[in-house]
């Protein structure tokens, strides 16, 4: 049975069987996913989810990533942090599930490490099974599940369950009843899009907390259904048209699926990160300005076309998935980081008159490509100007995916532009050289300890 052998697999999975690339991947992630949700809490969707957190428990056994890392219960904690961690949109990304697995994995495997003062090697193998499993669950329902369903909220459920399984013990047989009661909660629909609302936060946030659920009912004896996957009435059928059952167990741990990550470098949807990397490299390469430009023509795949075509957004966070508006930032303002996500800067005139000249299309044969690879996004953006001259570029892996990656220092980078307002200096590089060093801390709870 499918779901009892991922569930064997993700049991199975030793910290000393990892490779040195693999621990250093998974440390990566985990340092970048906590970077995002500090510079997150004090946006309104991570003000609302802190002053919920502050009524539910009073308990003291997790850190909750703001600043200060104040402590709340571990299973209140994981969905505080799970909820921060999606709040600017730059958390990282597996291409081919579509699933943004750290923050539906690293927030429930630290705190529930954090309560069982589990070791820094338990936190590393824990999230490298979460991104294992919830990335070939993500596989295996895209693109068809797309249109409806939001695959993080879907697939974070499972990801969560198999770190927080793999911290309780679990064996392969209660692993296997973790992710059925794990699937029978999994959720999050696309329409909150249409109104900006904040739903996005809430499939994350309940993802960690539906995990650790899961697992610690396992523990207990708490039986799930034995074929959550491919069963008849299972998580497969219910919501993908057509899903790849096979994807699911293909090359187990052969690379694990975490090495296949992509890191993010703009706030905003990832389907329009390679038209904006595209426009970067432009304006490096040949001084564009937005002034000059006359038309852009946007080629690119369905999936990109379904969710991120949308010239006319109507709230700050619709622009974030507006390839018309992505585009028109990066020309007027070069750098897509948050910030250009503000009211005056989508009012800007210039940004609104280039919005007016973007034109995206869909482009058969890079919808083929895309198909045949669901982990290569192709842009070709072509920029006219006034002055009658053209020029293209085509992006197959922007900044940050698997085939273009973040370094160390990019890595580092990051997390210091995101946190440096709201941490101390000290505490920011304090906390670099923790989880640089996480293999060889005894208990986690030293990650944030001052």
């Amino acid at each position: 049975m499918v779901s009892s052998q991922l569930a064997g697999f993700a049991a199975d999975i030793k910290y000393e069987d990892l490779s040195m690339e693999v621990i250093e991947m998974a440390k990566n992630c985990i340092q970048d996913i906590i970077g995002v949700a500090v510079a997150g809490y004090q946006k309104p969707a991570g003000s609302i989810w802190l002053d919920l957190g502050r009524q539910l428990e009073r308990s003291a056994d997790a850190s909750v990533w703001i600043p200060g890392f104040p402590r709340t219960g571990y299973l209140y904690a994981a969905c505080l942090n799970g909820a921060l961690g999606h709040v600017l949109d730059m958390d990282d990304l597996h291409n081919a599930s579509i699933v943004h697995l750290a923050v539906v994995t690293v927030p429930a495997a630290l705190s529930l490490g954090q309560y069982l003062h589990k070791n820094g090697r338990d936190i590393i193998t824990a999230v490298v099974a979460g991104y294992d499993v919830g990335a070939r669950i993500g596989e295996a329902i895209n693109p068809s599940s797309y249109w409806f369903w939001h695959t993080t909220g879907l697939a974070g459920n499972f990801s969560a369950a198999a770190a927080a399984g793999k911290l309780l013990g679990l064996n392969a047989k209660k692993m296997n009843h973790c992710f059925g009661t794990a699937g029978s909660q999994a959720a999050g629909l696309w329409e909150f899009m249409y109104d900006g609302a904040m739903s996005k936060t809430l499939h994350t946030g309940k993802a960690c907390m539906n995990g650790i659920l899961s697992a610690e009912l396992a523990a207990r004896g708490f039986t799930g259904a034995s074929k959550i996957l491919e069963g008849d009435k299972g998580f497969l059928k219910a919501v993908a048209p057509e899903y790849h059952l096979e994807a699911i167990l293909k090359d187990l741990g052969r690379p694990y699926k975490i090495m296949e990550n992509s890191f993010k470098p703009y706030a905003c949807c990832r389907h329009t990160h390679p038209a904006i990397y595209a426009v970067q490299e432009l304006i490096k390469e040949h001084g564009l300005s937005a002034q000059a430009v006359e038309s852009i023509t946007d080629w690119t795949y369905s999936t990109a076309v379904d969710l991120t075509d949308n010239p006319s957004p109507l709230t700050l966070y619709g622009h974030k998935f507006s390839l018309q508006y992505c585009i028109a930032a990066a020309l007027t303002y070069e750098n897509v980081l948050d910030d250009v996500f503000d009211d005056e800067k989508v009012n800007g005139e210039l940004v609104r008159e280039i919005m007016k000249k973007v034109k995206v299309v869909l482009d058969p044969e890079l919808d083929a490509e895309y198909k045949a690879d669901p982990a290569k996004w192709v842009h070709l953006v072509e920029i006219n100007t006034r002055d009658g001259r053209t020029y293209n570029k085509r992006i197959d892996y922007p900044l940050g995916d698997e085939k273009n990656p973040f370094d160390r220092q990019m890595s580092d980078h990051k997390f210091r532009m995101l946190t440096g307002p709201f941490l101390p200096d000290e505490t920011v590089e304090r906390f670099l050289a923790k989880v640089h060093d996480l293999e060889n801390l005894e208990d986690v709870n030293e990650l944030f300890e001052d």
